[in-house]
């Protein structure tokens, strides 16, 4: 019976082996937590201009993007693996994207408006975020977020001034 839990023990450990040294466990924990940073300021950008995708959101697809290629890369994916795995990830949030997106008609049905394209646009790029923090593109990664960033803060600011000067 004795041998019996240690053939159990021995499975379990193997089974969670998939992080063979202190450096991988490093990179995971910062490429992940790099992800989940970068993904919750685009989405607190969002949230504080009350929209509907936000904090939460915006960290779990920039999370969830950057896994994907991590266990692709972590298993031995070559690049042109990889490149499917980007590919599954760009359509799949491009779904998800697609749902935040409505078209609002008047009640006289006179004219219609479209939302959400910026919000379906946001998430599209902070998957893309997570896909570069998960490949261990850290700069790209933070550069990406800073340049959306100001983009959804100063280009509302921009586009209000325009209005004003006509």
């Amino acid at each position: 019976m004795n041998d019996w839990w240690q053939q159990v023990a021995a499975t379990a450990v193997a089974e969670f082996s998939d992080i063979p040294d202190p450096a991988q466990a490093t990179r995971i924990v910062m490429r992940l937590s790099l992800a989940a940073l970068l993904g919750g300021l685009l989405g607190w950008e969002r949230e504080a201009t009350g929209k509907a995708a936000g904090v939460r959101t915006h960290m779990l697809v920039c999370m969830g993007s950057a896994m994907f290629v991590m266990i692709a890369l972590q298993t031995g994916a070559q690049a042109n693996e990889a490149s499917r795995v980007m590919q599954g990830v760009i359509a799949g949030v491009g779904f998800l994207g697609a749902g935040t997106i409505l078209k609002d008609s008047t009640h006289d049905g006179s004219t219609t408006q479209v939302r959400g394209l910026t919000t379906a646009a946001g998430i599209w790029l902070t998957a893309a975020i997570g896909v570069a923090a998960g490949m261990g593109e850290e700069a790209t990664a933070l550069l990406s977020a800073l340049l959306a960033y100001g983009i959804l803060r100063l280009a509302p600011l921009i586009t209000e001034r325009n209005k004003g000067d006509r």
